[in-house]
């Protein structure tokens, strides 16, 4: 497949065919910021095991070391013998979440999502992961509009009850950090809006993401030149086409906080409301093209897709991640072909 037609992804929730009974009424407006004084912070991450690494932000970029690098869950487990041992130590809740059933981890389009994330050779690689970041924002943003609609009594599908803290399953959840710099956990409502804004404010920075159509921009061509194209400390990512240095760890920051929420629209939502509003397929197909992107340039870490790791065994063992891809790379096949052989797939 040469290029797949996003239009069909777009979604619209009043000509969405409900497999539920009831209707949700459509909201005009989306929520207003939690916070008081208008200031953000930087986001946080509180995992099971009760430690907290902060993730820097613009200004805290070059006071907070990086993450220590460290082996994706499935790599972790590759000494497991089975499929079924292998599925047993992601300490999954049973019966297992209905988005990792194969029968409803299809996708609305059939095609190779690597011509997607693939580089132009005449583009540079700061420009394309800026276009990148923008068109995986706004492809995101379209479901959370979904779980900000109000029901009938008012509330939105994510709110304070339903989703008092910024999770994705049991294992996994999220903290912010205040002005005080210090970890607090937010309802995944709050946490969505006020991440949602800090990512806004990224993109719409102008020195951050320039978009001065008189600036010069080039892509290293092997065949002209045999110069490298990071050949010293002078030159970063982005360079080229005037991005700062600090331009492709916001880039990597902002890929981690949208997989935060695609994990928690899967963990919490998949059912109630996108599979209801006949959603899933669109929901699929996003994320996969969000992973395949996210690994083939680096803005990810194996270690960082760990909530969802089990998904991406099932897309890698069902053809959906093409052998050549790092999320195939990253994938326990193992527990992928178990889920297909439950599903009497395989």
């Amino acid at each position: 497949m040469d290029r797949l037609s996003f239009e069909k992804l777009t979604i619209s929730c009043s000509n969405a065919r409900l497999r539920g009974a009831s209707n949700k009424p459509a909201a005009g407006k989306g929520p207003v910021s939690p916070a008081d004084d208008g200031q953000l912070a930087s986001p946080s991450l509180s995992q099971a095991s009760h430690s907290s690494t902060s993730l820097p932000s613009s200004g805290l970029s070059s006071k907070l070391p990086p993450l220590p690098s460290s082996p994706s869950l499935a790599q972790s487990i590759g000494i497991v013998g089975t499929g079924e041992d292998a599925l047993l130590s992601y300490h999954l809740p049973q019966p297992l979440p209905l988005w990792l059933n194969p029968a409803y981890a299809k996708h609305i389009v059939k095609g190779n999502f690597m011509t997607l994330s693939a580089r132009p050779k005449t583009v540079e690689q700061g420009e394309w992961i800026a276009h990148q970041v923008v068109e995986h924002y706004r492809n995101l943003w379209n479901f959370v509009r979904v779980i900000y609609e109000k029901e009938e009594d008012g509330k939105t599908i994510c709110n304070s009850t339903s989703c008092p803290r910024m999770s994705a399953g049991a294992n996994h959840s999220y903290t912010w950090l205040n002005n005080r710099f210090e970890p607090i956990e937010l309802p995944a409502f709050e946490y969505i809006t006020l991440m949602q804004r800090w990512i806004s404010g990224k993109i719409d920075d102008g020195k951050m993401f320039p978009t001065d159509a008189s600036g010069v921009s080039y892509a290293h061509n092997p065949q002209i030149t045999t110069s490298p194209l990071l050949p010293g400390a002078d030159e970063w990512i982005g360079k080229r086409s005037g991005f700062p240095k600090e331009f492709f760890s916001i880039c990597q920051t902002i890929f981690l906080q949208m997989f935060r929420v695609y994990a928690h629209l899967y963990w919490a939502h998949f059912t109630e409301p996108f599979y209801h509003l006949n959603l899933e397929k669109q929901l699929n197909s996003c994320f996969s093209h969000f992973v395949l992107t996210a690994t083939a340039l680096d803005l990810l870490k194996p270690a960082e897709l760990e909530p969802m790791q089990p998904l991406i065994d099932l897309w890698a063992a069902n053809g959906t991640f093409p052998p050549e891809s790092k999320a195939y790379e990253y994938a326990n096949l193992k527990v992928g072909h178990r889920l297909l052989q439950m599903a009497g797939m395989a």
